[in-house]
């Protein structure tokens, strides 16, 4: 069975559970001086990847990275596709 072209697709189940995501990012982005991702990741009892990501798309969120799209930006151009 193939996939249909446009078709929508269920997203990956999360590993971890948002609150934890959104705990982790607001505790490293609190913090002075920025701790070791991975040892940050390590007393959380995360991946330090993804940790590193969701890092990474909180400052694009929040306009931060140039080299991101925002969220909203994201689902503007998943739509237009």
């Amino acid at each position: 069975m193939g996939f249909m072209r446009g078709a929508q697709t269920m997203p990956a189940p999360r590993k971890y559970p948002l609150e934890l995501r959104e705990r982790a990012v607001r505790m490293y982005r609190a913090a002075e001086p920025k701790p070791v991702i991975r040892h940050m990741a390590e007393e959380l009892g995360v991946h330090h990847e993804a940790l590193r990501n969701w890092i990474r798309q909180a400052e694009a969120g929040a306009g931060e990275r140039g080299d991101l799209l925002t969220t909203a930006e994201r689902e503007e151009l998943a739509a237009l596709r």
